[in-house]
């Protein structure tokens, strides 16, 4: 069985007074080595905090290939647990019309997004799959569409077996959800698949209330060549203190 889990670490933002990061980043990573997911997308995560994250996590290897780090960026990333996988290859790139420009941003796009690509051979069962980690546009409708055809471009291209996940700030019957889910890609649902209703217990943003909120927008998508057997919304808190406004998402699954 593996595990794999996308999780929106809430940007450093000094405004968040007492759900800025230096009150919750133990509790980030006590929830990660809980659940002990084989592969971790992350989002929103800057340089500090990644590199918090790689120190205090050292059974798993961050995937940053040839990253140019900035102190401002926000960076969608991959850690895998180094004795379940090892790395074949993998890059960054921005979700735009010019996706090797560092930073790039196309059609209505508030912020530069990314996704960050990686392959994968299992050590114990010599599999290979891709990874995709990505956070899609808050603000601009027509930018996430753009940005998930880039997505769904690059999958079709490669083919074979695969995982996407992150934050796509939108909602599972939208345009962009279409595009992803589709027969091209041959992705489905993690969440859909497991028959589970679109309602409030699905909604993983919760602006460090507990409470969720807007709809389900963090996703995990894997490929036919996985079977999915379970998917839970963790919801650890401390005294109602939570490790992020967003509560992480896991899937478990093998192989089909």
């Amino acid at each position: 069985m593996m595990r794999c889990m996308t999780f929106n670490l809430r940007f450093q933002n000094d405004r968040d007074g007492e759900n800025a990061w230096d009150l919750r980043k133990e509790l980030v990573v006590q929830v990660i080595g809980k659940y002990r997911p084989t592969l971790l997308g992350t989002q929103e995560g800057t340089r500090d905090q990644l590199l918090y994250l790689e120190e205090r996590l050292p059974q798993y290897h961050m995937h940053s290939p040839g990253r140019v780090w900035e102190n401002t960026s926000q960076y969608p990333t991959l850690f895998y647990l180094s004795a379940h996988w090892s790395m074949k290859g993998g890059e960054d790139l921005w979700l735009s019309k010019t996706p090797l420009v560092h930073r790039s941003k196309d059609w209505d796009s508030a912020f530069p997004r990314m996704m960050s690509t990686a392959v994968l051979s299992g050590r114990a069962l010599g599999e290979e799959l891709w990874v995709i980690v990505t956070h899609l546009d808050h603000i601009g409708a027509n930018a996430r569409i753009g940005q998930g055809s880039l997505i769904a471009e690059w999958i079709s291209a490669r083919g074979g077996a695969g995982i996407l996940m992150g934050d796509f700030n939108d909602f599972p019957s939208s345009p962009v959800h279409k595009v992803l889910v589709s027969p091209t890609t041959g992705l489905r649902d993690s969440w859909q698949v497991l028959g589970r209703p679109e309602d409030e217990a699905s909604m993983t943003h919760h602006e460090f209330s507990g409470t969720p909120r807007k709809f389900r927008m963090d996703w995990i998508l894997l490929t036919r060549d996985f079977r999915i057997t379970d998917g839970t919304i963790a919801r650890d808190n401390i005294g109602g203190r939570y490790p992020s406004d967003h509560f992480p998402y896991m899937v478990d699954f093998d192989c089909a």
